[in-house]
């Protein structure tokens, strides 16, 4: 049963791609899923197209010498056999990613220079008997020395740690004290304990670390109440519809803030090197 959450939640959303500000297109896929990076555009005879992952080559092709090469053993491996180029238009397609594939891409040919914010998307479900403590697991070992990691219920944050600036907070006073006492914070992996819990507590988490997101539909029952399979599935169902219409909400006001801030972080330091 606990898988069912999931399931349902992959069936029901769909990726969400755009423009996210001066030039960088935003790109949402799910974790194990391929995404295309196109570049809208043909290829001449005298083209050399260039494709980087941070300033990192992984892939280009050139006209000139009618040639193709994707160096996928690159960055430890982490996209050996996963690379694809289409030599009619230079778009790059990434088979069965996963989080560490997340993160800016860069486009770079004779006329075009095009930038790509690639975020992948993991979900879980859980489901859990009041009373009882429930841990939401990024499936980090270890933070990065400039991570910022945020949780999310809903539209409300409720815990952050700043690893920049060496802060760790836990807003357990917001939606009318709903968490009090309740939220507990793992500085070296940013995962978040949630004790005593409630039926209240069930709903859609989120997690934002710098290109990955995770989406955790936590559903807590009360067994006093609960009075056989059936209801358990009926509640099973309804929590998930629940969960994919605030998961698609989330999305777009996530996408909506990412954008304000990387605009705001783009005009500060200027434009984009590739």
């Amino acid at each position: 049963m606990k898988m069912f959450l999931p399931v349902l939640l992959c069936l029901c959303f769909w990726r969400l791609d755009g423009v996210f500000g001066d030039g960088v297109w935003s790109v949402s896929v799910f974790e194990g899923d391929s995404v295309s990076l196109n570049s809208d555009t043909e290829i001449k005879d005298d083209d050399v197209i260039q494709w980087k992952f941070g300033n990192t080559l992984i892939a280009e092709i050139n006209k000139r010498a009618d040639r193709i090469t994707v160096y996928d053993d690159v960055l430890d491996g982490r996209f050996r056999d996963r690379l694809k180029l289409d030599n009619q238009t230079g778009s790059l397609t990434i088979t069965h990613t996963t989080t560490e594939h997340a993160g800016y891409y860069k486009l770079l040919t004779n006329r075009e220079r095009k930038s790509f914010h690639l975020t992948v998307s993991v979900v879980k479900g859980i489901s859990v008997e009041k009373g009882d403590v429930v841990s939401l697991h990024n499936d980090l070992t270890e933070m990065k020395e400039d991570d910022v990691i945020q949780w999310s219920f809903g539209k409300t944050l409720i815990a952050e740690i700043n690893k920049r600036f060496d802060s760790i907070a836990v807003y357990d006073d917001v939606l009318d004290g709903r968490f009090r006492d309740r939220l507990k914070l793992d500085n070296q992996t940013g995962s978040l304990t949630i004790t005593n819990t409630k039926t209240t507590d069930s709903g859609v988490y989120e997690l934002d670390i710098n290109y990955m997101k995770m989406i955790f539909t936590l559903t807590v029952y009360d067994s006093v109440h609960c009075c056989g399979p059936t209801e358990t599935v009926i509640r099973l169902v309804l929590s998930a519809l629940v969960g994919v219409a605030t998961v698609i909400i989330l999305v777009y006001d996530i996408r909506s803030r990412r954008a304000e801030r990387d605009q705001a972080h783009i005009h500060t330091s200027g434009s984009i090197e590739i």
